[in-house]
């Protein structure tokens, strides 16, 4: 006997009708919320990476010192010395301090000018100290170190005293500031995340520093 239902709501004889609820989103399996756990677990893995080498304090960024190289500080400043026509300071900091990357540029805007000579440091507080040394006057030196662009002038913001030498601040990157001093035609530049306790331990060693030797 055929069915007398109308088109709408005709059923094909042998046909079971479908009887299953809907998928929504309070009928997700087990497997659906493991993908779900396991995307994430992979993202907190990624982020974690990411952020291993550094932290973030109130005394400014840290940086775990087993994530990052150690050069030679010695090594590079004497064969930095055998190149440039101007007197390069080793300086002697305490045990903890570690030198992680070295450097010589050009402080003009075209080469042949005016080279610096740079050496950073991971304080034993994990904070980061770069030391610049150069022939270039304090203005370049100082829009140098802070990454602004030529002629635009910098503006001190005050000076402190180390051992009875005055260093003139500048603002430098983000909100580090730079300490710049002319000693012996030479302009020696700190800046840097470290304290104000830390750029004085460098300001002093570097006062100190004997001049290394130029020939190679």
């Amino acid at each position: 006997m055929t069915s007398s239902e109308g088109p709408a709501g005709r059923q094909r004889s042998g046909e079971r009708p479908n009887t299953s609820p809907a998928r929504g989103r309070g009928g997700r399996t087990l497997r659906d919320l493991g993908l779900s756990l396991a995307v994430l677990a992979g993202m907190v893995l990624v982020l974690t990476g990411l952020s291993r080498g550094c932290s973030f304090s109130p005394g400014g960024i840290s940086v775990d010192p087993h994530a990052v190289p150690t050069v030679d500080q010695s090594a590079e400043l004497r064969s930095a010395a055998a190149r440039v026509g101007f007197s390069v300071r080793d300086p002697r900091l305490p045990a903890g301090w570690r030198a992680n990357s070295a450097d010589v540029s050009d402080a003009g805007a075209t080469p042949g000018g005016p080279r610096v000579v740079q050496v950073g440091w991971l304080t034993a507080a994990g904070r980061y100290l770069r030391f610049a040394q150069s022939s270039a006057d304090s203005a370049d030196l100082a829009r140098f170190e802070a990454g602004r662009p030529p002629g635009e002038n910098p503006v001190s913001t005050g000076t402190v005293d180390v051992a009875g030498r005055q260093w003139t601040v500048y603002p430098g990157l983000r909100d580090e500031p730079s300490w710049l001093t002319d000693l012996g035609g030479v302009r020696l530049l700190i800046t840097g995340s470290g304290s104000p306790d830390e750029f004085r331990t460098l300001a002093a060693a570097a006062q100190s520093a004997p001049v290394l030797p130029r020939s190679p």
